[in-house]
């Protein structure tokens, strides 16, 4: 299934937050004209942020396709001087070579193992993330994405996994990524985390625009609240630029250019960790996701930059 279609299942709670929460907005969001608010975007993302998703597919290439070094490094390269950190989703298919460029080039790493349905795969998956940390390239390591968002595993299964690598990576932060919410519904995976990485998606709760960093916030909270004392870090948070309306939500370069600026000032702010997603567009999402799919990134899908 899709992620429109499981926060679907959600989307009630999201508009009755989104309803309470107040709308107030960065002092930045006020922009005289288009270009002070694209001077503004440019600002922010020259000056380089905390960090970016990142996916090396290039244009016919999906989930499943061999990805080079060469085109790897060629992305990385894009993004190098404008972020701290990149998240990848999986250690298989040359994926796992992606750490350890981005450490060469001098980035912090969020390792991702990818974990479905597939027996064999996971494995692999395990199995490559446990290689790439024991080499040093892991600066966290995220065992799963949406997995009990998607309802691939039980939570038995996942807990399975985690503690599986935390046992064979002592002295690496662990952890697991998902919606804010489900940290809440399963609290022994939230006890499991070194480090608990929470996707904020206003988006994808229908919220508008104008009460997204609000909105984001509470979602923040409510994961605080959900893992007292632990590291939190927002895995995941955006804004479509182009696409269809998911409900109240919007896509639009003005809405994408104002979340990006809201959400790092506040970031700044609160000292809150943020990995924007995501760096490039990715033509193949348009299948899981709708048009909305396609149009998440900074970057097109040719690494040119967006909102110039």
């Amino acid at each position: 299934m899709s992620k429109p279609s499981h926060y679907q299942q959600h989307l009630q709670i999201g508009e009755l937050d989104a309803a309470a929460a107040s709308p107030a907005l960065s002092e930045r969001s006020a922009f005289t004209s288009p270009e002070d608010l694209a001077a503004a975007f440019r600002t922010v993302r020259e000056r380089g942020v905390h960090g970016l998703c990142f996916s090396p597919y290039l244009e016919g290439q999906s989930p499943g396709s061999q990805v080079s070094e060469a085109q790897i490094c060629e992305r990385l390269s894009v993004i190098r001087t404008h972020t701290q950190w990149v998240r990848t989703f999986s250690c298989t298919d040359g994926h796992e070579q992606t750490p350890r460029i981005a450490h060469e080039l001098g980035m912090k790493t969020l390792v991702g193992a990818w974990l479905g349905t597939d027996a064999q795969i996971n494995e692999r998956e395990i199995a490559g993330v446990i290689e790439v940390a024991r080499a040093g390239h892991a600066d966290i390591v995220a065992v799963g994405n949406e997995v009990l968002l998607r309802e691939d595993m039980s939570e038995d299964e996942l807990l399975a996994c985690i503690n599986r690598v935390k046992q064979a990576l002592p002295g690496v932060q662990v952890g697991y990524v998902d919606a804010y919410y489900l940290f809440e519904k399963h609290p022994r995976i939230t006890d499991a985390c070194d480090v608990v990485l929470t996707n904020c998606y206003p988006f994808w709760e229908g919220c508008p625009r104008e009460g997204a960093l609000a909105y984001m916030q509470s979602m923040v909270r409510r994961t605080q609240e959900a893992a007292p004392g632990k590291r939190i870090v927002i895995s995941e948070t955006g804004w479509p630029d182009r696409g269809s309306p998911f409900h109240g939500a919007k896509p639009s370069a003005d809405g994408a250019m104002r979340y990006f600026i809201d959400t790092f000032d506040w970031a700044d702010r609160a000292g809150i960790e943020v990995f924007w997603f995501a760096a490039f567009d990715e033509a193949w999402k348009v299948g899981a996701e709708g048009d909305v799919g396609a149009y998440w990134g900074l970057w097109d899908k040719d690494a040119k930059p967006k909102f110039a």
